[in-house]
């Protein structure tokens, strides 16, 4: 029964703070939730000038015969954003909230859960845009929806093991901040969200032909599949540009992530909690 009142109460203080957090996130400015929307379309346009105009990174059409780098993009544009937001924001939950931590007694992850879950409800208001671009251009993006639904709860779970993870390295460490930021913008350009993976193939027939005559070789395709989200942005792009079933790999790949990181995470944020908030 004390369990049971425990978890009511658990649950029903995750979806006030979530709430918390999707109204205080653009609190007295003057567009206010446009701004889910002016972000992302900003950025798109942004990358499409650089990348698909000047660049002129190379696309191949998809299945259906669609062939816009702009919707290409935005399909694994609008999961990096999220997850990279999630990291971003979910490290500094705690520390942000230092004084109600050190005031009142509660499930300390649940900060960290709701500045998670609270970028779902921006990140679904961004899909829903790129459903109504994709439609328009003569997509049938519906009957897949609910597979993007199942590909964001597997993003969320990762992102949320990492968050959980990042909180507590900067709870003891302040500087994971600025080191996170860094390693983000890496972390961007290893997955191929502006490129297409097939750069990354014909780069590493070049650097086998130059270490060819040392008569070595390195595996730089094998090696940019060892990131998790290659394959999460392969298999948003695969339901929604390409109208297809993510690949097998693909999807192994999501649900191990998911599972493996997450995991990791509650243990490593339940082995430092007891001393969270002497810390802070």
């Amino acid at each position: 029964m004390r369990d049971a009142t425990r978890t009511r109460r658990t649950r029903e203080l995750l979806v006030n703070l979530t709430m918390r957090e999707v109204k205080g996130r653009y609190k007295r400015t003057a567009l206010g939730n446009l701004w889910s929307l002016i972000n992302p379309i900003a950025t798109m346009a942004v990358y499409t000038v650089v990348f698909g105009v000047f660049m002129r990174v190379p696309i191949e059409p998809s299945r259906t015969g669609l062939h816009v780098f702009a919707l290409w993009l935005m399909c694994a544009l609008i999961p990096w954003t999220f997850f990279s937001s999630a990291l971003m924001t979910g490290l500094n939950s705690i520390v942000a909230n230092a004084n109600l931590v050190k005031k009142v007694f509660f499930p300390r992850e649940v900060l960290v859960a709701s500045s998670v879950f609270a970028l779902n409800v921006t990140t679904a208001i961004e899909l829903g845009v790129l459903v109504v671009a994709l439609t328009l251009f003569g997509q049938m993006v519906f009957p897949w929806l609910p597979m993007v639904v199942v590909l964001m709860v597997l993003l969320t779970a990762m992102a949320l093991g990492f968050a959980l993870m990042l909180s507590v390295a900067n709870v003891y460490f302040r500087d994971t901040e600025h080191f996170v930021a860094i390693l983000m913008q890496i972390w961007l350009y290893a997955t191929p969200i502006i490129y297409p993976l097939r750069l990354v193939a014909e780069a590493e027939k070049d650097l086998n032909a130059r270490l060819a005559q040392y008569d070595l070789s390195f595996p730089l395709v094998s090696f940019w599949e060892l990131n998790p989200m290659l394959h999460f942005t392969q298999a948003f792009r695969s339901v929604l540009y390409e109208e297809t079933w993510p690949s097998q790999t693909d999807m192994i790949w999501c649900v191990a992530s998911a599972v493996v990181v997450l995991f990791i995470g509650w243990r490593v944020f339940h082995r430092f909690e007891p001393r969270m908030a002497e810390e802070l």
